[in-house]
């Protein structure tokens, strides 16, 4: 088993981050979900993801509670004690966040909204339709390459 590299760790943990908040997703949510997919166990307080990422309990808290509410990490309670640890959804917390987001689907949703408002008959409207069933066919060939990707995954040695 080749040797954890930690610089080159928080070196991945920084880029994936930087990366993630140049698509939108906030920073320092995307810092502790680093930090956590790279733990060893997955698992960490706020405590000891402050540390890690040197910002604060208090930051590392906010960030996870944005974590929990989105889906990707799991709240619960360190055996004896009166703090809580966060863990990491799963090795496919990317896959879960597709499926169980509908992302496309609640854009679709607000385009859809748009042609009501601008009326499906005009210009506006076509414009609006095609994007709706644009994201509605992105939604769904999203559920069907989640569903084939989890058959790869149920398949491998």
């Amino acid at each position: 088993m080749a040797e954890r590299d930690e610089e080159a760790v928080r070196r991945f943990v920084e880029q994936l981050a930087m990366t993630l908040s140049d698509l939108g997703f906030p920073r320092m949510p995307a810092r502790v979900l680093g930090a956590l997919t790279c733990a060893e166990d997955g698992v960490m307080t706020a405590a000891q993801l402050g540390e890690w990422l040197g910002v604060s309990p208090a930051a590392a808290s906010d960030a996870v509670r944005y974590l929990v509410q989105v889906g990707l990490v799991l709240r619960e309670p360190v055996p004896g004690s009166r703090s809580t640890r966060y863990r990491s959804v799963s090795n496919s917390w990317y896959v879960a966040s597709v499926a169980k987001g509908g992302v496309y689907k609640v854009v679709a949703d607000v385009m859809a909204e748009g042609v009501s408002a601008v009326g499906a008959d005009s210009a506006a409207g076509a414009r609006l339709t095609e994007m709706t069933e644009f994201f509605v066919f992105l939604q769904d060939e999203i559920a069907a390459l989640v569903a084939k990707w989890q058959a790869t995954r149920a398949n491998r040695p």
